[in-house]
């Protein structure tokens, strides 16, 4: 059995896949927010005793930076 993702453009596909689930030919999960980036973000944050400051942001990307330009 494949999974596949898609992204609805067009609101009368909904229907289209609706009919497709009442033949039994698909089935239609809503996503959970066990795999939603807001819940990824909200487990890594739980695990951090603070956030870092703005100026330790800034030397790391300074950092990251530097080594990716090679300097």
């Amino acid at each position: 059995m494949d999974s596949l993702k898609i992204e609805i453009i067009n609101p009368k596909a909904v229907k289209l896949l609706q009919n497709l689930a009442d033949l039994n030919l698909i089935t239609i999960k809503k996503n959970t927010s066990k795999n939603s980036f807001a819940a990824i973000l909200k487990k890594l944050r739980a695990k951090s005793k603070s956030a870092p400051t703005l100026d330790e942001i800034s030397k790391e990307v300074d950092v990251v930076r530097s080594r990716r330009n090679g300097r």
